[in-house]
């Protein structure tokens, strides 16, 4: 039974990364600390690797929450057997070694769990009850020293759309690097991972994505490797960085993972099928198929191993394409069709089983042993070298990448937001509805009379409608469109929850407060409301209120939901039952459903317009001569007796102006507190 999967914590070594580092021009040239160049280059080796997961019930399983962090589940709910203890088995007993300056290629069609077991390399599956065997960096168990010094590039590119190549990786640079450093060594850290991954001739280009144009696919995927590569780790892993490029761009990529590997580095990356001239790019390659391992080994045997068990191709052939097939248990042989062959995986597991998993074990173990060795000679080394032991801690604060100051990351991810969100908050479609609103009301209520009571409630109503729902909606999609960029910066340490919530919410604020502002500025002369200086002002800051706990509300349940559809559709219904328990549609609601009045934000805002424009209501009231006998109003006209009877039930004794700002104040801090408590549970799934 295999060892169960466990980190044992482990001092970081001090020896150099080699020469290499000298070719970091930009760093060098000015005098900045390496970050890597007391850190020990990574040889990973695991064995009798195997995951599973529970099932619900024995026909169907709900694992999406295992894998809430991941990238593409599709691989880990493809594979599998199901065992009698309603269990699915991930990965059977998978083992191999990447060692330092090679690239490891690990090969599989989809759903045979690639997916699964790079994220067990790269420790994010730590912990987890069905990770079961051995996984070691220089023949310890792995532990946050090591991930420290590893990076994961995701098969999607999580990215800013709107930032540029150079905005995206100092803004990265900043927030991850050590505070050690300084704010212009950062930048030219940035700078020099611009330069090695060949970044120069589109660092101002903006990202996009599929809506937006940007930068080409290839250099998307540079950009996700620059981030990991502004650390400079020592071990890299990436999942299909290939995917959705074509043959020159793929190997124009793994060209460049080869000059990283050149440099000391070790590359672990799946790919899905690469063409003949990427794959005599790989060092070592693994074959997986249904969980299980066909092949592992060095990538130009591959071919002789699989003849010497009698699976050669009947002409010559990509190498990847033969290993995808066999894989998917497809092959010929002298003739004979797939069909007529049905047991090809089974023999091949067989074969791998009894002749090469044996070696690659023995390999692994073997190794051990040295790395310790060598392990224990840098130590040596370096303890001559360094005779202080506070050199020696200065050395391993060069290697530890930890957290930003609080207000430091707040204060960057402000700056991003900024920059980010001005893009998608004043966009064209969206300043085109707001002043085409604006006028409409305008020309509607052109100049209304003060004493045609209903029209003006009408248009208080209408802007109460308008900014309840626009903000409330778009606030929606926030989080859940930022989770996965979220996801992944938190999964590298790179701030807390708490920074990254109060530099979205008040970088949200100045953006949403801007457009109702053009909004009151062109309808409210027009609509002829009044007209002093102090009465715009009081409406507009009632406006403001009203606009950040509308909001507030999107927020609260896009964080709770995280999923932008079923998200708005909560907030249309909810809007609607405020706006219907608003004061202006229905007065006498009924007893069972009057207290629904009482936690609409838009009942309190109406109220609070009334009251700016109209006061509490008896100054209007004496005006229209409304306290006057029955004969006095027979007389009066059927417009005005309406407007008495309407100001009567609906302006005069209404809510006090105090209460309503305070339970405005209330829903504001509410809301948030609400979305901030339901992404600080979504982002532990």
């Amino acid at each position: 039974m295999p060892a169960p999967f466990d980190g044992v914590e482990t001092p970081s070594g001090h020896s150099s990364d080699g020469p290499d580092q000298s070719k970091h021009g930009p760093r060098d040239s000015r005098g900045l600390p390496s970050l890597m160049s007391f850190c020990t280059p990574i040889t990973l080796k695991f064995v009798d690797v195997y995951y599973r997961v529970k099932m619900e019930n024995k026909n169907r399983g709900n694992i999406r929450n295992m894998f809430a962090n991941q990238s593409t589940p599709s691989d880990q709910r493809s594979t599998a057997t199901i065992n009698n203890n309603h269990e699915r088995t991930i990965l059977h007993g998978i083992t191999g070694m990447a060692s330092p300056g090679e690239i490891l290629a690990i090969l599989g069609p989809s759903g045979s769990g690639k997916s699964t077991l790079l994220n067990a390399l790269a420790g994010r599956l730590h912990g987890q009850h069905g990770l079961t065997g051995t996984i070691t960096a220089n023949g310890r168990r792995l532990n946050k020293s090591i991930l420290r010094r590893t990076g994961f590039v995701t098969q999607d590119d999580v990215l800013y759309p709107h930032l540029t190549v150079r905005e995206t990786l100092i803004f990265c640079s900043l927030l991850r690097l050590p505070r050690t450093l300084s704010k212009k060594e950062k930048i030219s850290v940035a700078e020099s991972v611009i330069s090695e991954l060949g970044l120069e001739k589109c660092e101002n280009t903006i990202i996009g994505n599929s809506f937006i144009r940007g930068v080409s696919g290839g250099e998307r995927k540079r950009v996700s490797i620059a981030h990991e590569m502004l650390v400079n780790p020592s071990l890299l892993i990436l999942d299909e960085p290939t995917s959705g490029l074509d043959s020159t761009a793929a190997h124009r990529l793994v060209t460049t993972l080869g000059l990283l590997a050149q440099k000391g580095k070790t590359i672990v990356t799946s790919m899905h099928q690469p063409s003949s001239r990427v794959y005599q790019m790989f060092n070592s390659v693994l074959v997986l198929s249904e969980g299980r391992c066909l092949f592992s080994g060095k990538a130009n045997e591959a071919m002789a191993y699989f003849e010497s068990v009698g699976y050669s191709p009947s002409f010559p052939m990509n190498p990847a394409d033969f290993l995808l097939d066999l894989a998917n248990g497809v092959c010929q042989i002298d003739g004979v069709s797939e069909r007529d062959k049905p047991n090809v995986k089974q023999n091949l597991f067989s074969s791998y089983n009894t002749l090469l998993a044996p070696k690659v074990k023995a390999l692994c173990m073997d190794n051990s042993s040295n790395i310790q060795t060598r392990e224990t000679a840098n130590s040596s080394n370096s303890s001559e070298i360094v005779s202080h032991s506070s050199s020696k801690q200065e050395k391993r604060n060069s290697c530890r990448i930890g957290f930003s100051s609080w207000f430091n990351a707040f204060t960057i991810l402000l700056q991003r937001s900024l920059k980010e969100r001005k893009h998608e908050s004043f966009n064209t479609l969206r300043v085109f509805q707001v002043i085409s609103g604006a006028i409409l009301a305008g020309l509607m209520w052109w100049h209304s009379n003060y004493l045609d009571i209903q029209d003006r409630l009408g248009l208080l109503f209408f802007i109460s409608i308008f900014w309840g729902v626009l903000p409330s909606f778009n606030s929606v999609f926030a989080f859940p469109q930022e989770r996965a960029i979220f996801m992944k910066e938190q999964a590298s340490g790179m701030y807390t929850l708490s920074s990254y919530f109060m530099a979205r919410i008040v970088g949200d604020l100045p953006m949403e407060l801007i457009l109702p502002t053009v909004f009151l500025i062109i309808s409210y002369w027009m609509t002829g409301l009044q007209p002093q200086l102090g009465d715009f002002l009081l409406t507009l800051s009632v406006l403001w209120g009203y606009v950040v706990v509308s909001q507030g509300l999107g927020l609260a349940f896009g964080a709770a939901i995280m999923d932008a559809k079923q998200a708005s559709t909560l907030v249309t219904v909810t809007m609607l039952a405020f706006v219907l328990t608003g004061g202006y549609y229905v007065h006498k609601m009924p007893s069972s459903l009057s207290w629904m009045k009482y936690l609409s934000s838009t009942f309190y805002t109406y109220r609070l317009l009334v009251n700016v424009q109209y006061g509490d209501g008896k100054r209007i009231l004496t005006l229209l001569d409304c306290d006057g006998d029955s004969d006095h109003y027979h007389h009066r006209s059927r417009d005005k007796a309406a407007s008495c009877k309407f100001v009567e039930e609906d302006v005069a004794g209404q809510i006090s102006p105090v209460v309503s700002i305070s339970v405005m104040l209330f829903m504001f801090v509410g809301y948030r507190l609400l979305a901030y408590i339901a992404l600080r549970h979504n982002s532990k799934l």
